[in-house]
Parts: C-alpha cells; sequence; structure tokens
C-alpha cells in the first residue's frame, strides 16, 4: 500500500555521511534487504452508526492473514524494491473467505535521494482482482512513495498511496470517478536505548475520497522488540487501533483492531 512527498532535503544533508543503523533497518519498508512479514490482524467490532442518509453504517471484514516479501534489486544508479503483498480475509458474519486484491509495488530509490539515515522513492502499484466475496474482483493500477528518515532515537517518515480501478469509466454512476481514495500513512517510532524495544504510532492509513470530499482517520499503537543477528534481524510487535475520525466517512470504520506481526529481515551486502 506509497506516494511521496519529498520536503527539504537541508536536514538530511548535515547527515550525508552517516548510515542507518541496523536496529532501524529492521524496522523500514525502505530499506535495501530481503523482507517476510507474517501478520494476523483482527477486527472483532467496527462503529455501527446512523449514516447521514439514514441506513446503519456497515461493517467491515473480520480478519486476515498477510504474507508480504521485499527482494531488493540493487543498481549502480537506482535500487529497486519490488513488493508483493497477499492477503487471506475472513468474514464471520457471512461465513466467506478468500483472497484479496494481491498488491505489487515497486519503489525505486534514486542513489541521490538516499542519505544513508533515510531515503526517498517512489514507484508504480498495481492491484490483481481478488474473491469478489471478499475484495474487488478488478484490476487496479497507480502510484506509491515514501519518504522516512532515522534521527537519533527516532525512525520516521509518510507514505503515500493513489490508484485507479481498471474498469470501463461509463460503467461508473453519476458522479463517480474511477479514482480510489487517496491514502496517507505517516509514522513515527522511538527506540528505547540499545534494548531493541521501541512505540511507534499504528498502521494509520488516512483516507480521502476524492468523489465526496470524505475523510477517515484512524488512529492507534505498536509495541515492538527489534533483534539483530549476525547477518539478518527479526521484528516483532503488538499493534492496537482504532477510528479517530469517521463521521463524515461512509464506509466501515473499525471499533477495535489488533495485530501480531512478525518480520525477518537479511540486509544486502552483509
Amino acid at each position: 500500500m506509497i506516494f511521496a512527498l519529498v520536503t527539504s532535503y537541508a536536514q538530511e544533508e548535515e547527515s550525508a555521511s552517516a548510515e542507518q543503523d541496523r536496529e532501524s533497518m529492521a524496522m523500514d519498508a525502505t530499506a535495501t534487504q530481503w523482507s517476510f512479514q507474517f501478520a494476523y490482524q483482527v477486527m472483532p467490532d467496527y462503529h455501527r452508526d446512523q449514516l447521514s442518509d439514514g441506513s446503519t453504517r456497515p461493517a467491515g471484514l473480520d480478519n486476515y492473514l498477510q504474507l508480504r516479501i521485499v527482494a531488493p534489486v540493487p543498481l549502480k544508479k537506482v535500487t529497486i524494491l519490488p513488493r508483493l503483498t497477499l492477503r487471506h480475509y475472513e468474514n464471520a458474519e457471512t461465513g466467506k473467505s478468500g483472497m484479496g486484491n494481491t498488491e505489487l509495488f515497486g519503489l525505486i530509490v534514486p542513489k541521490f535521494s538516499d542519505w544513508g539515515t533515510g531515503r526517498a522513492g517512489i514507484g508504480p502499484l498495481v492491484t490483481l482482482p481478488g474473491n469478489k466475496d471478499v475484495a474487488k474482483d478488478e484490476w487496479g493500477y497507480g502510484i506509491a512513495a515514501a519518504i522516512v528518515n532515522t534521527s537519533g532515537q527516532w525512525f520516521y517518515g509518510l507514505l503515500f498511496t493513489q490508484s485507479f480501478r481498471a474498469i470501463d469509466p461509463r460503467t461508473l454512476p453519476a458522479g463517480k470517478s474511477d479514482a480510489n481514495p487517496l491514502g496517507i500513512a505517516p509514522f513515527l517510532a522511538y527506540r528505547f536505548g540499545t534494548s531493541g524495544f521501541y512505540l511507534q504510532t499504528a498502521d494509520l492509513v488516512a483516507l480521502y475520497d476524492w468523489d465526496t470530499g470524505q475523510f477517515y482517520l484512524p488512529i492507534g499503537a505498536r509495541f515492538g522488540k527489534v533483534w539483530v543477528f549476525d547477518k539478518s534481524s527479526l521484528n516483532v510487535y503488538g499493534e492496537y487501533r482504532t477510528s479517530a475520525i469517521y463521521k463524515n466517512w461512509d464506509g466501515p470504520a473499525v471499533k477495535n483492531s489488533y495485530r501480531i506481526n512478525v518480520t525477518y529481515t537479511i540486509p544486502v551486502g552483509l
């Protein structure tokens, strides 16, 4: 799920000669490393308040299993980070389950936008059709990007995604476009000394709907620990998330969400 806004490079130039430490690399999806992520997320309850049209807010899916693999391709002047995300969803309310929309994203990081302690990149995003019982049965395409940085014990960044539905626009209702909601995902993490423990914002993907102007913002936190080995790292965390801004959003709004995550990374060049 990334379209980044590159701010001033002045701050990054101060540490152009610095290198990102292994602990923050284990938390960083943009680092040049192999990454194997396994996650289980459960969403036991949703807000079921009344919408402006008088209907009850719909509930979302109950849980999913996620596998995400990053296979780096380091070249002379650019690094390409292809990322494949697979999710299997379940919906206890309907008794149906299946694969969601498979996501393939290729982050492209030019050497000039990698300043050692962080980097900025941009690349194409493609989503494949999923099981119609739990996902969209259609192709999607778009763009995604990221900017991240490490400063002392802090690790922070900003992620964006914008995709479009690969369908005939003439089939859309009046007033609707083929643009999916814009995804905006800022994050901030603080690492507790050299213990490997850290506290970070949850997977906070804010959504803006271009057609209706509606906005959705989740909120939450994760607590985790990183183990750094000679040639690899292990990142384990637990996460809680809820909805902060959702009254003007017509889609599902999770009330309580929990995630357990294990990520194994192998930096290139070690």
